[in-house]
């Protein structure tokens, strides 16, 4: 059995910070791509971030520049740090991490910003 949790959402105004966290915990063999997703109301899931297990990183096009991911894996943790952050960027996060032979998803976080 495998968890996440998430935490580190919340209210926040344009142009602030904030930062998720994932903790993986459970039977883990393995942990390779480890992700951030996210869903605005009305509007389909969109992949965010994602890092390998290497740290290879990987973002969209609407967070390069103001988005960090990053990773520890002595802690099975995978962060997403939000810098600049815009109104369109409320949505509710959440973390999709590859643990052999499938993948998890967080519960979500919330984040708002407001303008």
């Amino acid at each position: 059995q495998v968890q996440l949790v998430e935490s580190g959402g919340g209210l926040v105004q344009a142009g602030g910070s904030l930062r998720l966290s994932c903790a993986a915990s459970g039977n883990i063999f393995s942990i390779s791509n480890m992700n951030w997703y996210r869903q605005a109301p009305g509007k389909q899931r969109e992949l965010v971030a994602s890092i390998t297990s290497g740290g290879s990183t990987n973002y969209a096009d609407s967070v390069k520049g103001r988005f960090t991911i990053s990773r520890n894996n002595a802690k099975n943790t995978v962060y997403l740090q939000m810098n600049s952050l815009k109104p369109e960027d409320t949505a509710v996060y959440y973390c999709n991490v590859d643990i052999w032979p499938t993948d998890y998803w967080g519960q979500g976080t919330q984040v708002t910003v407001s303008s």
